[in-house]
Formats: C-alpha cells, sequence, structure tokens
C-alpha cells in the first residue's frame, strides 16, 4: 500500500504509557482480535476456564460503566520498525475514515469520525479494562478503537498474514463496528439478541461479516485514490480467511463446527471483504438480509 512517512493523525492516540487500573472489558472483539481472543476461548473452553472478557464479538454483554480510570507516565519513545508502524497505522486510519466520510455523503449521511488508541498491554475503556489477549477491538461506549501493536506480529507469525494492507484490513474492520454503531446496528443486534439467545451467535456471524464488507468498501475507496499496490488485495483476503472460525477451531485441535461460529468462516469473511471491495456502497453489506452467507 502507498503510504506517506511521518503521517500524524488527530484521531490517533498513544497510551502505551498508561496503566489500566479498572475491571474487566465486555468489550467489542472484531476482525483482528477474533485471532487471539478465539484460541484463549477455545482452549479456556477445553479446560473449563471462563474468560473475563465479552463473547468474541457477539455484541452482547457490553457495558458503559468505565474501569477506574488509567494512570502512568508518558509512552516510550517509539524506534526503528516500531515507529513506522505506528506512522503506517496513523495513515491507514485517516485513509479509513476519509473513505467513510465520502460513502456516508453519498448515502446523504454523515460519518462522525472515532479515535483509535494504541496501548500496551492493557488498557482502560468505557467498556471496562482489556488486556492485549483480546487483540484489537471496538468499545461502542466511547465510540474508540483499540490495538496493541504486538498484535501484528501474531497476525504475521503465527497466523500466515503478513503486509501493510492486511494490517490496515484489521483497522478497517474495526471501523467497521464503528459505523454499525453509528447507523444502530449494534443495538439492534443487542435487541434481537435480548429477545432470542438462541440466534446470538448467529446474529454476532452477521454482525462480523457485514465489518468485513465494510473493510472492503475502505479498499474499494483506497483503489480509486490509486494507494493499491500489487498483492494488496490478497494481503487482505489472507486475513480475512485466517480468522475464519473454522480455521481458528482447527488450530486450537477442535472438532469444526458451525453452531459454535460467531464471526464466519474463512470463506464466508473472504467472501463479504470482496462483495464490499466490489461494490463500493454500503447497501451491498446488508448482511442481516442475506439468505445465504
Amino acid at each position: 500500500m502507498k503510504w506517506e512517512r511521518g503521517h500524524k493523525s488527530k484521531y490517533v492516540e498513544d497510551v502505551r504509557g498508561q496503566r489500566a487500573a479498572g475491571r474487566s472489558a465486555a468489550v467489542k472483539v472484531g476482525g483482528g482480535g477474533a485471532i487471539v481472543l478465539a484460541l484463549v476461548a477455545l482452549i479456556a473452553q477445553a479446560l473449563g476456564v471462563n474468560l473475563p472478557v465479552g463473547g468474541g464479538g457477539g455484541g452482547g454483554g457490553l457495558s458503559a460503566s468505565g474501569g477506574g480510570g488509567a494512570t502512568g507516565a508518558p509512552p516510550p519513545e517509539l524506534t526503528g520498525a516500531d515507529k513506522e508502524l505506528y506512522e503506517f497505522i496513523n495513515y491507514a486510519v485517516d485513509d479509513i475514515q476519509d473513505t467513510f466520510t465520502k460513502v456516508f455523503a453519498n448515502e446523504g449521511l454523515r460519518y462522525q469520525p472515532a479515535v483509535l488508541k494504541v496501548f500496551a498491554d492493557n488498557v482502560d475503556t468505557a467498556c471496562g479494562s482489556a488486556s492485549s489477549a483480546v487483540g484489537p477491538f471496538y468499545c461502542p461506549a466511547d465510540s474508540n478503537a483499540y490495538i496493541d501493536m504486538t498484535f501484528y506480529r501474531d497476525l504475521r507469525d503465527r497466523f500466515g498474514a503478513p503486509g501493510d494492507f492486511a494490517q490496515a484490513y484489521v483497522l478497517a474492520h474495526e471501523y467497521g463496528h464503528h459505523i454499525q454503531n453509528l447507523l444502530g446496528t449494534d443495538d439492534e443486534v443487542r435487541r434481537q439478541t435480548a429477545r432470542d439467545k438462541s440466534r446470538e451467535n448467529e446474529l454476532s456471524v452477521r454482525q462480523e461479516l457485514q465489518a468485513d464488507c465494510y473493510a472492503g468498501i475502505w479498499a474499494h475507496g483506497t483503489a480509486k485514490k490509486n494507494l493499491i499496490e500489487a498483492g494488496d488485495i490478497e494481503e487482505s483476503i489472507r486475513a480475512a480467511q485466517a480468522i475464519g472460525d473454522d480455521r481458528l477451531q482447527k488450530m486450537a485441535g477442535q472438532r469444526v463446527n458451525p453452531e459454535t461460529f460467531t464471526h464466519g468462516s474463512s470463506a464466508q469473511r473472504a467472501r463479504w471483504f470482496k462483495r464490499g471491495f466490489e461494490a463500493g456502497r454500503l447497501g451491498a453489506c446488508d448482511t442481516f438480509a442475506a439468505a445465504d452467507l
């Protein structure tokens, strides 16, 4: 992906020096966070352990009450590859939100930007406190996205999804959850889940696949800006496939069970990303009306 070194976004906040002081979070885990959390959850399930975080992006269990407040020193200085990655994150966030601002305007809507908070180890949010084990996530209660940059190391080394466009896809997926928050989708999913708990996993899958589709819309906009390089789309598709529930269950030594999916299969995630990429509009991403995902 073509990008500008040294870029600084007003929508990226470095909170690595802060120490979380609150309770465990019930957070909205998105595309990238599914990797770490799903594996941890599967292992914990096998061991009979209950996790303190929300159910892998289902949209339920969110709390608007915050933690005890973060304390700590200013963030440590970034150097070398970490500094370059942070600059890329800044550029990607502005590119993502520039695209969604234009997409909303085309629909007669107004996009409200969200802040991405870069943390290390743990962080306080309006949804509570969360650790890096959760992976990247979005908190509807404060309309912020969160990421620990070390997540990208796992994405590359453990899950075979390297590349800057794959990294940006993870962020675009989280901002897809922000779009769902702005449009009221997140609230509607929680209402429907409360009415019929048996649909919780199904609704979660539809919500996550829609965020993948919205990430595809971002890629569509980036292509129109001539920022895409050879292999970029393939990078993002590999990342989407890497976090499919079926693949994660296999990696955890589990039997593949679609009834327990919360994010969708590898094929489904890649399919909906490509649908958003090809269409470039919100209406193409109505996973809730789709008979076949």
